[in-house]
């Protein structure tokens, strides 16, 4: 069974550690406790795990968040992967740092990357793990928050939130969509 797990964010070092690529952190994370690396191919970077019979490939888009759709679209043809095998995280501001929530569907919530996503694979059903980066920032102050590196409290916490949106990837293709959110949808104690 082959899976497209997609995790977003922005190429270069500037977005390295910003709040935007948590999604590129999580499979970063998931590559290194897996002992692989990512080869560089077209509208991205892969990987691919393996856990109990299932095949993972695992893509950052270098079409930058906007256009990751791109990279979606042509990874999912290319893999020959159906709707209800991808699964794209994410950060999002509208839910409290280090939450989780694992949907099988829904809007893009004002976030660039689902938009586009939604826009080229022509739905919006498909899973995704929002993962919650908070709303600390003044008005006006949002791209800035978003494209800003996690506060220094914030970042002691970032391996676990991995590991926790990993082990969450891993049931949402084991246990299936509905099992798994009742396990991620959690807010982080």
């Amino acid at each position: 069974m082959n899976y497209l797990v997609v995790g977003l964010g922005n190429i270069g070092a500037e977005y390295a550690n910003t709040r935007h690529n948590i999604g590129f952190m999580v499979l970063d994370a998931w590559a290194q406790a897996s002992n692989i690396s990512f080869e560089s191919g077209r509208y991205g970077s892969t990987a691919t795990v393996s856990f109990k019979g299932r095949k993972f490939t695992l893509l950052k888009p270098s079409t930058y968040m906007n256009l990751s759709g791109k990279a979606v679209r042509y990874w999912m043809n290319e893999l020959k992967v159906p709707v209800e095998n991808l699964l794209v995280i994410s950060d999002d501001l509208n839910i409290p740092f280090g939450t989780l929530r694992l949907r099988k569907n829904g809007s893009a919530g004002g976030h660039n990357g689902l938009t586009n996503i939604i826009e080229l694979i022509g739905t919006q059903d498909y899973c995704r793990i929002r993962v919650g980066i908070g709303n600390d920032f003044g008005r006006g102050q949002q791209v800035g928050y978003v494209l800003g590196e996690f506060a220094p409290e914030e970042k002691e916490q970032v391996s676990e939130i991995c590991k926790r949106v990993i082990d969450g990837v891993k049931a949402w293709a084991t246990i299936g969509p509905d099992r798994a959110m009742n396990t991620i949808n959690t807010r982080q104690k």
